[in-house]
């Protein structure tokens, strides 16, 4: 993997250093294990949720965290004291980190485990003063005096 330096753009773009921190990151995470796996369906328009696969965990064995743009998945099992002998494991019960970067505005709504899967809803809240406007023509608000 090559290494993109992203000094340029810290030095050329004023306001844009939040977007070259962001793939500046997206660059390290690369380094992220596949598991757990998951998905991430598009519901309707603004309205997103993550489906993660997490057999074998229970609810007080995850922790969500949603902090600024970043979401943060943790998973931790509590190591059990009886030795058990597989003759084949193929359910993996390690503890997890998983870490998603959130758009603007996204917030997290629920989050629910029913039978293995973590589901996860978020929604993009557009706020008023961000959202587009129609702009009437011919509605001046600065009125003409001549005295």
């Amino acid at each position: 993997m090559r290494n993109i330096d992203l000094s340029p753009l810290y030095r050329s773009f004023i306001g844009f250093d939040h977007l070259a921190s962001m793939i500046d990151s997206a660059s390290r995470n690369e380094k992220q294990t596949t598991y757990p796996p998951y998905n991430i369906e598009l519901l309707a328009e603004d309205k997103y949720r993550i489906t993660m696969a997490v057999a074998g965990f229970a609810e007080d064995q995850i922790e969500i965290e949603a902090q600024e743009n970043t979401l943060l998945v943790t998973g931790n099992k509590q190591a059990k004291d009886e030795e058990r002998k597989f003759l084949h494991k193929g359910i993996s019960e390690r503890n997890f980190e998983r870490k998603f970067q959130l758009g603007d505005h996204v917030k997290v709504l629920s989050a629910d485990l029913q039978n293995g899967l973590l589901h996860i809803d978020l929604e993009r809240l557009i706020p008023e003063a961000k959202k587009p406007r129609k702009i009437q023509i011919g509605n001046s608000l600065i009125e003409n005096k001549t005295e």
